[in-house]
């Protein structure tokens, strides 16, 4: 919801977790982080950018201070969320992105302990700067210029250098003894490993604290001297950082300068950066209002039926306890079925569901029944701010549905739309995208109550919630059966429903859980008005894989459907979570689409997953694709928890549905730290004095195991346009490479990546073309001019799978020194090329042994010191060292 005018960042939101305890100085906290962030931000931009306004959207769970009610602000589209991981394993802020180079973030995530501990200060910097490091993260799509897994790499000119940009920040390359005494480590300089050639595990790159270099804020923000991000004067191109794996050796700088945000403004050279105005609101009670359409048009394709049974399970058991809901049915006019009831007990539940109608009749008017919804919501406190609209019809209006569009703008209402029929009006679309939610196509009764489920779970008030295990349904033919199993895990298992429903006639069922009890249909309660059987587990249900087979018994095909629903387990264990959605709602010939899902449990990663994406138009079979999470082709970090896939196969106009379901498997499935996040600067060198911050907080994930699990979920709904355009010809050509990786191994040189496809990072690719450089500019700028490694012999294998090759230089021997550069290109059978891959280094450095470095001496400031010497972090050392800043060749750039 940011937009930006005359330069000034409008409605950033800052969501606060309602599992974090209540607390005024952390509200201050935040606010003195966005009027800091402002001026750094404007003066890092070239003056031109900069935050007028914010909000910091309050949790429900926090006392009523007289905030402002918000509107369609919720926590999960928030910019920023503040909340504390499920495991304390540190304090670092990141930025969850999905996309590649210039494609924004998801959200920059704080805990509140960075925001509150200014002991943190020496780790991160200015809190202020930190989100501005962050900023770039989630506005611009640039990546971070260090490398946790790559801290050091041998330049050019044969240094050993600390991954960075700009490479002209020095400091010292030191390692904590072995043996602590007294609370506090002996340090000493870094040693070389022979097997790498670079610097040994546990060295560390110390940087002095006051430089005269400016650059960079996506490597070294806490810096003071650092008030700029690298731009192709001083970008390091040679470094393993993800910014050049990503965006091609691009500098940050040449990203954002190219971004829409930097195009539509220009520079204020006199402009006064005025303080931000940061309003508090808060979330209130949940409003929420059924408005149902019973047109004669429902009547048709058993609209009316999946109507009353998608709503008949969303208010007996999905929408939570404490709510209000209120229930308007309308066609050419409106009526109000029931007014707000406030949800306190199952008797209420039975009383919404009296409501729900049965029976069609007339023509549609639906901004009449928006509107009269809108004033349902108005009844608890006189403002429909933060409340909700959930229409559920097909759509097809008999008046101009856009008149009211204004009105529901003001309402501060959000509309959801289930349509459930494809003939809805167009218009609608915007309305709804406006006020922050998709229009959401189901053409059967499993798919609405699916949505349903996904608006109820959107809304993080509190830290229980429902959860959606299963979500399946069939056309079954006389005595054909539907079979599955779903695991009940750890983190779940309170207040379980399982809902079977059926078209004609309840079906034969067998359940059975871990224990081996059986559960059939006698065990079930039924409803032939909704068609449909329910069973809830008292207290917490067992744990392990529960086995289901719903039988068809008529003599006819019915459709037959499963939905199992649990809530957390336990409130200070936070449940596995999936969100699923497509990178964008509307395809625009010839561009490909992009399937994500995010699998996490309490802001950790889940690694190790089977994510099955299932993609299903308005007519015909649908798409199933499998995820993945490895680094190459859609996905642009391996192992992060976001797994991703290209989707292609565009076969029909129309709405498209998205669902996913994620499997955990035992021994395989596990919680993974995140790899990306803030740089966590290890100390300084300041007036002469090394000081070190604690070590960093770490959480050994081999005993992050999950076991298994199951989970479904909904992402949505898309448009997809002129289809038949993409069957003419082949339009996508095998997706880049990006994860090449280079070896020199005895007389060698080894290359190692994951195989793209012919059509992006689907099938298998022709061939490849291999080229080398002494130069990785020279290789990206002339690849094609560039020596060719002939690479006949290699047969590509299918899309994801690891690919390696090795061969031996000729007419040039490998010896100590020797740094080549390598880039790929796939080729398909149309003979149309990838992308360049990114540029891999292989280098072979042979460091001097412990014998001559000991003899070595190095000049500095007109005196000598050796480089063996070692110094106590609490004492001084010899300000000498401050020159010793580029490797082993004794570089006294610097001070």
């Amino acid at each position: 919801m940011v937009t930006l005018e005359d330069g000034g960042y409008n409605d950033i939101v800052i969501a606060i977790h309602p599992g974090l305890p209540e607390n005024a100085q952390l509200i201050q906290k935040v606010k003195d982080m966005v009027n800091e962030a402002t001026r750094y931000l404007f003066n890092a931009t070239q003056k031109r950018l900069f935050i007028r306004s914010a909000k910091i959207l309050i949790p429900l769970t926090w006392s009523n201070q007289n905030y402002t009610k918000r509107k369609t602000e919720t926590y999960d589209k928030a910019d920023v969320i503040i909340a504390n991981p499920y495991l304390k394993y540190g304090d670092d802020p990141y930025t969850l992105q999905y996309g590649g180079c210039g494609e924004p973030g998801k959200y920059i995530h704080f805990t509140s302990n960075f925001l509150l501990d200014d002991k943190l200060l020496s780790v991160y910097g200015p809190r202020g700067r930190v989100f501005v490091h962050e900023w770039a993260h989630l506005r611009w799509g640039v990546f971070d210029e260090y490398n946790f897994e790559k801290p050091f790499y041998v330049s050019t000119d044969l240094k050993v250098e600390a991954t960075r940009c700009s490479r002209d920040i020095f400091g010292v390359y030191i390692k904590k003894a072995d043996q602590c005494q007294g609370g506090s480590c002996n340090t000493r300089p870094c040693v070389f490993d022979s097997n790498t050639g670079l610097y040994e595990e546990g060295c560390m790159f110390v940087p002095d604290k006051y430089q005269q270099v400016k650059q960079s804020i996506m490597y070294l923000q806490a810096l003071p001297s650092v008030l700029e991000f690298c731009n192709t004067d001083n970008h390091n191109i040679e470094a393993p950082t993800l910014q050049n794996r990503m965006c091609n050796l691009r500098s940050t700088w040449d990203i954002i300068k190219n971004s829409t945000d930097f195009n539509s403004t220009h520079p204020m050279n006199n402009f006064n950066v005025p303080v931000p105005s940061i309003s508090l609101i808060q979330y209130k009670d949940r409003v929420i209002t059924l408005v149902l359409d019973v047109s004669g048009s429902m009547t048709t394709f058993n609209r009316i039926q999946r109507l009353y049974q998608a709503a008949e399970i969303f208010v007996i058991q999905t929408i939570e306890a404490g709510s209000y809901v209120g229930i308007v049915k309308f066609s050419s006019s409106s009526e109000i079925a029931t007014p707000l009831i406030q949800i306190k007990n199952d008797e209420d539940r039975k009383t919404l569901k009296s409501f729900l109608p049965t029976t069609a009749d007339g023509g549609t008017n639906i901004c009449l029944g928006v509107l009269t919804g809108i004033q349902v919501n108005e009844q608890l406190d006189g403002s429909s701010h933060g409340t909700e609209i959930v229409l559920l019809s097909d759509g097809e209006d008999n008046y101009d549905t856009s008149l009211c569009f204004n009105d529901i703008y003001k309402s501060g209402a959000t509309i959801h739309f289930i349509t459930l029929g494809p003939s809805y009006t167009k218009s609608l679309i915007d309305v709804v995208k406006n006020t922050g939610k998709a229009i959401l196509y189901s053409h059967n009764t499993i798919l609405c109550i699916q949505y349903l489920f996904t608006l109820n779970s959107l809304y993080i008030i509190t830290t229980i919630y429902f959860f959606q295990l299963e979500s399946k349904a069939s056309i079954l033919k006389p005595g054909d059966c539907l079979n599955g199993s779903i695991f009940i895990d750890n983190t779940i298992g309170n207040y379980t429903f399982f809902v079977v429903t059926w078209e004609s006639a309840s079906p034969n069922v067998n359940l059975q859980d871990p224990t081996g009890q059986i559960y059939t249909a006698l065990n079930f309660t039924n409803d032939t008005i909704s068609r449909s059987s329910r069973l809830e587990i008292p207290g917490t249900a067992e744990r392990g894989p529960w086995d289901y087979s719903l039988c068809n018994t008529l003599a006819e095909s019915q459709s037959i459907g499963l939905i199992v629903n649990s809530k957390s387990a336990d409130e200070n264990v936070p449940p596995i979570t999936v969100n699923a959605h497509m990178n964008t709602d509307k395809n625009v010939y010839p561009y490909p689409m992009v399937v994500y899902v995010s699998v996490s449990q309490g802001m950790l990663p889940v690694k190790g997953a089977n994510v099955t994406a299932i993609i299903e138009p308005v007519s015909g079979a649908p798409t199933v694709l499998e995820l993945l999470d490895n680094g190459a082709g859609a996905d642009i970090v391996k192992n992060d928890g976001v797994y991703s896939k290209y989707f292609t196969a565009f076969r029909v106009d129309g709405r498209h549905s998205l669902k996913v379901r994620v499997e955990g498997v035992k021994g395989k499935s596990r919680l993974t730290l995140r790899r990306s996040h803030a740089l966590y600067v290890p100390g300084y060198i300041e007036n002469g004095t090394i000081t070190l911050n604690p070590s960093r907080v770490t959480v050994d994930d081999d005993g992050l195991d999950l076991g298994a699990f199951v989970r479904t979920a909904s992402g949505g709904a898309f448009e997809v346009t002129n289809a038949s355009l993409y069957q003419k010809q082949k339009i996508f050509k095998p997706e880049k490479i990006s994860d090449l990786e280079a070896k020199i191994e005895i007389g060698h040189i080894n290359l190692f990546w994951t195989a793209t496809g012919n059509v992006l990072d689907e099938g298998t690719a022709s061939e490849y073309d291999l080229r080398m450089s002494k130069s990785p500019k020279d290789l990206r700028d002339n690849f094609y001019a560039s020596l060719q490694v002939n690479m006949t012999s290699v047969n590509p294998k299918i899309a994801g799978s690891r690919e390696s090759f090795s061969f031996v230089l000729q007419n040039v021997p490998i010896e100590n020194g020797t740094i080549r550069f390598f880039a790929l290109v796939a080729i398909d059978e149309t003979f149309q090329r990838s992308d360049i891959s990114n540029i891999a280094q292989a280098a072979l450095f042979i460091p001097p042994t412990p014998e001559a470095e000991a003899a070595t001496t190095h000049q500095g400031q007109g005196s000598s010191y050796n480089t063996r010497g070692s110094y106590n972090t609490r004492g001084s050392y010899n300000t000498r060292w401050r020159n010793h800043t580029r490797g082993n060749n004794g570089d006294t750039r610097g001070k």
